[in-house]
């Protein structure tokens, strides 16, 4: 904890959770880790954590690999790169969102119904009758089929 009497002038970087009731001028880095600025606390420094909560002051950009949270007593003055972000309603905010969450998640294997699709064929137990609804069980073709409407 930075208390709210303490004033930092310089980088701070560490490999724990950090509470700033204080204030730090400079770069504060910290990895995987969660930063919370109190309602005294100001930050003039560009941020990096996993989770960054703001219920002070901040003037600098902030990255957070997690989230971003903006509670309604914050206010900042940055750029906010986060895949998840939150603005209570009352937060003072200026500058921009980037909520691009990265590189995508290698891809699940599709499921036998969504792989057989893909390639044109369809597994039996998805197909659908011409009226849209998967067969029944035990029941004919012609059944499954529907009726045929003749127009005059």
């Amino acid at each position: 904890m930075i208390g709210p009497k303490i004033r930092i002038n310089g980088d701070v970087s560490g490999e724990e959770n950090l509470l700033v009731e204080g204030q730090v001028d400079g770069k504060v880095s910290l990895g995987q880790h969660r930063l919370d600025i109190g309602t005294t606390g100001k930050v003039n420094a560009d941020i990096e954590a996993r989770i960054v909560k703001v219920d002070g002051e901040v003037n600098g950009d902030i990255s957070g690999s997690e989230k971003v949270i903006i509670s309604s007593s914050g206010n900042v003055r940055g750029n906010i790169v986060a895949p998840r972000m939150s603005l209570e309603d009352g937060a003072k905010f200026k500058g921009s969102i980037d909520m691009d969450p990265g590189k995508p998640a290698a891809q699940p294997a599709k499921p036998a119904a969504e792989a057989a699709s893909a390639n044109g064929s369809r597994p039996a137990d998805t197909a659908k009758s011409a009226n849209g609804q998967a067969p029944v069980p035990g029941k004919d073709k012609s059944a499954q089929e529907g009726l045929s409407l003749k127009a005059d």
